[in-house]
């Protein structure tokens, strides 16, 4: 945390909004709310569930993981504490749409994005503001601490991990190429930490390709104006190749695949070598492992799901969620994979709606669902509630015959 943040931190009023009996009650409507009696039976189960000719394998790691849990609980914690403010969240307090609809029907409106509702322009210091998991950028957190607003911070741990690197690489004239999604709310928050204290540089790459780019700009040169064209959203404020990739700290969007992050890793590393020599390089290269261990467990998790035999997989997920996209790349490498919102896309057992990765859209398939026997996997990303998942298990053996009914009874559920 900077100087700024801790000065600014000190000055708020510290509220402990997990009390006891605060957490009781949020606890019974998050339950309500998210909780599927199904998905716990198939869990316990060993992730199988089997009717008729269908069979139905969950992934051992799934859903929900403890920031997401974490976030939810402060954000209806929130509105139970301070009951009668107005409450207001930085956008969407996780990558789902159920959640966030939840979130707005409890009256708390949006500051930022395209479904903005409120602008921080108009706060007071009367108001109170959450800051969702993801985290948010310094110059809105800076906007929101002048105002005088009581700041819920649901922020995940693991994202402050990768903040505390990149301050650190600041510090030390370090670069931080930042491997992430420019445009996301987490690496946003992450190249502003990046900054440091006005001194550091950032320049955010998606792919190897881009990866690459800059590698070959490392070892042999070339046009910085090109390169600062290609990569015009992603690079800080004043970034000059020729001076500001001499070091280099490599840092990660914490819901990335581990091992493609690794793989930027080795192939920057080896660029610095061959540009520097091994003395000069290792003083000129940094790298931590900072991906969250809960998208590296549903990673895991997939690909030991990937070597049984199924005829397709599901991912349940919101669409904007990078960790449960991740997933959905692991599974259309393997089998028909279809990334689906809710249980409402598979239309019937002929026609199913679903995002399309790489035309970043929705499209429809048909002749989706096999006749005759068949296995069905299923996954779903760490911002996606276990209801969901139970309404597109349900709605699986519907279109196979078998009525929710049937399936709610076996699982203990009246």
């Amino acid at each position: 945390m900077t100087a700024s943040e801790t000065t600014a931190s000190a000055k708020a009023k510290k509220i402990n909004l997990r009390t006891p009996d605060v957490m009781t009650k949020v606890q019974e409507q998050v339950e309500s709310h998210y909780r599927s009696t199904v998905v716990e039976k198939v869990r316990s189960n060993g992730g199988i569930l089997r009717f008729g000719d269908t069979t139905v394998l969950l992934a051992k790691q799934f859903g929900f993981c403890y920031g997401v849990e974490r976030a939810i609980d402060l954000a209806y914690a929130a509105r139970k504490v301070f009951k009668d403010k107005r409450l207001f969240i930085l956008g969407e307090i996780i990558h789902n749409p159920l959640v966030n609809d939840q979130i707005a029907a409890m009256g708390i409106k949006n500051l930022i994005g395209s479904n903005k509702e409120a602008e921080i322009e108009d706060l007071t210091d009367a108001d109170v503001v959450i800051v969702p998991a993801f985290g948010t950028d310094l110059e809105t957190l800076s906007k929101i601490r002048e105002k005088g607003c009581q700041i819920v911070d649901t922020t995940c741990g693991d994202v402050m991990s990768v903040w505390k690197r990149v301050r650190q690489n600041a510090s030390e004239n370090v670069t931080s190429i930042i491997h992430g999604k420019a445009e996301h709310e987490e690496t946003k928050a992450t190249a502003s930490r990046a900054l440091g204290l006005g001194r550091g540089h950032y320049l955010v790459v998606l792919t190897l390709a881009d990866t690459d780019y800059i590698c070959d700009y490392m070892r042999h040169g070339g046009n910085k104006e090109a390169l600062l064209e290609r990569f015009k959203h992603a690079h800080s404020p004043g970034f000059d190749p020729e001076i500001h990739l001499k070091a280099v700290g490599v840092a990660n969007q914490t819901t990335m695949l581990r091992g493609e992050t690794e793989e930027v890793q080795r192939r920057i590393r080896a660029a610095i070598l061959d540009r520097d020599g091994p003395e000069e390089g290792a003083k000129n290269f940094r790298f931590f492992d900072t991906i969250c261990g809960a998208t590296q467990e549903r990673q895991d998790a997939l690909r030991v799901l990937l070597q049984e035999k199924m005829n397709l997989l599901l991912v349940v997920g919101g669409y904007n969620s990078s960790n449960t996209s991740h997933l959905a790349e692991m599974g259309e490498v393997e089998l028909p994979t279809y990334f689906v919102r809710g249980a409402d896309k598979l239309e019937s057992s002929q026609r199913i709606t679903h995002f399309n990765l790489h035309k970043k859209a929705e499209i429809t398939t048909e002749g989706w669902l096999p006749d005759g026997p068949i296995v069905v996997g299923i996954t779903a990303g760490a911002s996606c509630p276990n209801n969901l998942i139970e309404e597109t298990i349900l709605r699986v053996y519907e279109l196979r015959g078998v009525k929710p009914e049937q399936i709610k009874a076996a699982s203990g559920r009246e």
